[in-house]
């Protein structure tokens, strides 16, 4: 015990204590993301507020009087920045060093860092392209309990940081801030073009892009998404909740991870649910956790009519769906976790997907399948680009399963250059060691 608190001292010493210097106000629309950007990218900052907290502005700078302000390295001021623009000044990458890969990975969620961690551990050349920060809806996840080898749990943000460690340490390149525009396909050749213009090729394509959390329809959401109204729990919204009565829409596993992690900052947690119970779509030892917390309540048949605030969030109203009552409610927060949604309307006709958005893969493809061989697996209806995760038709939402996703599809990336150039393929790494 004494060494390693040694060296968590010595550690300490070493790492800055902050690296950026966040200025502005809770209501400010984009501060949620920015702080979100920089904790999920374990960037060292501080949060100064331009009304609460004037005498701890710097005194040497020429600070914005009003907006969002970034001072970096206690040297450099960026006034309203973008993610992209952060990610540049911290020196996080955010360009392809070259112009064409052996492998492009489209999302940086479990199944694309895992992706990456076998491909590069093999070999290969490996972009990994993530529009935000690595880790992907999982990554939010304020603790996963159930994850093979972690009996007292991670939290996802920890897990993706790992995941994204290990990546680079084998090799592979990771771009965050960016987002694939466009995919063109010509013969075998396939060329990727991200926002800014930037273009690449790539051997190979494995789309592990994700979903996007499905949005609520009710009264006054848009107006106060950010303040007070969130898609998803990020731990960075821990001690915006202490001691307040905070409300969580879904009955899922990521809702019961929000409201156990929640509950250890806010005075009162309450899981709200269209269905008749939580046993419907969650695992039942989050349900066993949830019923133990005496802070915690579950309202069933319950669903959320309208949110009001003047600036953030004040109130909302919930109804009953048996009785059809209406019962306005004061609200701390509102975190919305009812499921998601596809969004693959911007990839190419030539790659098939389902009548909800989700791209189908291997035997869901026979009927459309052109070539002489079988398609693979987790191969889409382009050779050559495959899918893998929460985006594929037919997965199995969890993290485990992305997680074994993304291991194996690197076999059949191999499998796959083999036959188009003609060169012996690499023995999987991940999960061809023992010959099975």
């Amino acid at each position: 015990m004494a060494t390693r608190v040694g060296g968590v001292q010595e550690m300490v010493c070493k790492t800055k204590t902050t690296r950026v210097v966040v200025v502005g106000d809770e209501n400010h629309s984009r501060c949620r993301d920015i702080l979100s950007f920089l904790s999920r990218s374990r960037i060292p900052y501080s949060w100064v507020d331009r009304i609460f907290d004037r005498d701890r502005l710097p005194s040497d700078l020429s600070i914005p009087l009003a907006g969002l302000t970034a001072i970096i390295d206690g040297q450099t001021v960026l006034h309203e920045p973008t993610e992209r623009e952060l990610a540049e000044a911290l020196g996080i990458q955010t360009k392809p060093r070259l112009p064409a890969y052996d492998v492009v990975i489209v999302g940086g969620g479990p199944a694309g860092l895992a992706a990456a961690v076998c491909g590069a551990s093999e070999g290969l050349k490996v972009l990994m392209i993530e529009q935000a920060t690595p880790g992907g809806q999982a990554g939010t996840s304020s603790r996963i309990e159930n994850y093979l080898g972690f009996p007292g749990g991670i939290s996802g943000e920890e897990l993706s940081q790992r995941a994204l460690q290990q990546a680079s340490r084998f090799g592979s390149e990771i771009v965050v801030s960016r987002k694939v525009e466009q995919i063109v396909f010509s013969g075998e050749k396939k060329t990727l073009t991200l926002n800014g213009g930037t273009r690449i090729d790539a051997r190979s394509i494995i789309l592990a892009i994700g979903v996007e959390w499905r949005l609520l329809d009710a009264a006054g959401i848009d107006r106060l998404s950010g303040r007070g109204v969130l898609y998803g729990a990020s731990r960075t919204e821990a001690m915006a909740v202490v001691g307040k009565h905070i409300f969580i829409v879904g009955g899922g596993n990521s809702a019961g991870q929000a409201a156990l992690f929640f509950s250890g900052y806010a005075a009162r947690v309450t899981v709200l649910v269209r269905g008749e119970s939580l046993s419907l779509s969650m695992s039942q030892y989050l349900i066993t956790e949830i019923g133990n917390k005496a802070n915690i309540a579950v309202e069933a048949h319950t669903e959320v009519v309208s949110v009001d605030g003047a600036n953030n969030l004040e109130t909302i109203q919930t109804r009953n769906r048996q009785t059809g009552v209406i019962s306005p409610r004061a609200a701390g927060a509102l975190f919305i976790m009812i499921g998601a949604t596809a969004n693959t309307s911007w990839l190419p006709h030539e790659i098939h997907h389902d009548e909800h958005g989700y791209l189908c893969t291997g035997r869901d493809i026979d009927d459309m399948w052109r070539l002489s061989r079988l398609a693979y697996p987790l191969e889409t209806s382009v050779p050559g680009v495959f899918c893998v995760g929460d985006i594929r038709h037919g997965s199995i939402k969890r993290v485990a399963s992305g997680v074994g996703e993304g291991s194996m599809v690197i076999s059949f990336v191999h499998q796959y250059l083999s036959l188009s150039n003609h060169t012996p393929a690499l023995e999987s790494a991940c999960d061809m060691q023992t010959g099975n």
